[in-house]
């Protein structure tokens, strides 16, 4: 059951994922008919300004004695990479006495650095996996998903998937009544599908290779039509074998994998900034349609074709102009 939880806040703080924090497990909502849980924030020492990555300063009411006996213990996004010992040791302490550990997107490192990561499964803002697992090599890093729930240690990727991450763990604790409360609130889904792959830019790869160049090129210009090794090998003026050969050692995928992704990237800028079909776009991408296109996506972004739709669709011009007119009513 959870009922008290300790922010743990360092210096170089990101106030927005400090904020979700607060957010989710730190304000009253008795009048809604939900819990009050025991929250406090702590620091290095009580009474000490830390500085934001804002700019601004944050005053903790607590020190780290303040985490013995919580139920969670919530540590938030930080620029830093190198933590004193005595808030390492004050981390390791909570954990060995029970608290579930909670870190929202770089904050992971807190924990890494206090050996919580070693053999766990965990997650991080995409744009931080390979330092992560730079640090903490015996860490299982996952960077496909929005968070990891590893029982006593739960990790969140970046910024608003630590909003997934503590309504998750509400969930898990007090049940569904009390997170759908708190995310109708916050006007927010209790729950999200998919995982930040979704979120990761994924650029064309590039060619140096001369006689490859004009092949991916033209590939890509014909990116709706039917693609053999052979055909392919053929334009290029190679044999069969030195033509993947020579692709693989380029590109470090087959012709068919690099094929696929190019038609899922197209696919995603036509949801975004047009208003064909699903079936429409699979056709216009290659892939013949509808089904196969969805196999593909969600295999290669974790969401469906229309669910990205509905978070990246871009404005138009009207809907633009709707939206200030809204605003100025």
């Amino acid at each position: 059951m959870l009922r008290s939880v300790a922010a743990l806040v360092l210096p170089e703080m990101a106030v927005f994922e400090f904020g979700v924090i607060c957010e989710v497990f730190g304000l009253d909502r008795s009048d809604d008919g939900l819990p009050v849980l025991d929250f406090r924030i702590c620091g290095p020492e009580a009474g000490v300004a830390l500085r934001t990555t804002s700019g601004g300063r944050l005053i903790p009411d607590h020190g780290l004695d303040g985490l013995r006996g919580a139920d969670l213990v919530a540590v938030g996004a930080t620029r830093l990479r190198e933590f004193p010992d005595e808030v390492l040791d004050a981390l390791r302490a909570a954990h060995a006495d029970g608290a579930t550990i909670l870190s929202v997107c770089s904050g992971v490192f807190v924990l890494g650095a206090a050996g919580l990561l070693d053999g766990r499964r965990c997650s991080v803002h995409w744009n931080a996996v390979d330092e992560l697992r730079a640090r903490h090599p015996l860490a299982q890093v996952d960077p496909d998903v929005l968070f990891v729930d590893d029982g006593d240690l739960v990790t969140s990727a970046g910024t608003a998937a630590g909003i997934d991450a503590c309504l998750h763990l509400v969930r898990r604790e007090l049940g569904s009544a009390v997170v759908n409360g708190i995310a109708r609130r916050m006007v927010v889904p209790p729950q999200r599908d998919g995982g930040q792959r979704q979120y990761v830019d994924q650029p064309v790869p590039e060619c140096t290779i001369d006689t490859l160049a004009p092949v991916l090129e033209w590939m890509l210009e014909n990116i709706d039509q039917d693609h053999t090794v052979g055909a392919l090998a053929a334009r290029a003026g190679m044999s069969g074998r030195t033509f993947a050969r020579r692709f693989a050692a380029e590109t470090g995928t087959t012709p068919v994998r690099w094929l696929t992704l190019q038609r899922v990237l197209r696919a995603q800028r036509l949801l975004e900034d047009t208003d064909l079909s699903v079936e429409e776009i699979a056709r216009d991408t290659g892939f013949g349609g509808a089904a196969l296109l969805r196999h593909h996506f969600r295999r290669r972004l974790g969401v469906a074709p229309a669910d990205y739709r509905r978070s990246f669709r871009a404005c138009g011009p009207a809907e633009v102009a709707a939206g200030l007119a809204s605003a100025g009513s």
